[in-house]
């Protein structure tokens, strides 16, 4: 028993795939944030070539 858990306790592929798992997290949130801010800039100027056609 005590040797399966020393092997447990030094097995690290599972925190290599939770830090990627992290990493892409980030990474999505990053993405979402930036195109949510381009949209609402988008828009506004859309919305105002609309005023100014009419």
């Amino acid at each position: 028993m005590k040797n399966l858990v020393s092997r447990f306790v030094k097995d690290e592929s599972g925190a290599t795939a939770i830090e990627y798992g992290l990493i892409a997290a980030g990474i999505s949130i990053a993405i979402i944030g930036v195109v949510n801010g381009l949209g609402t800039t988008l828009s506004s100027k859309f919305n105002a070539i609309s005023t100014s056609l009419k």
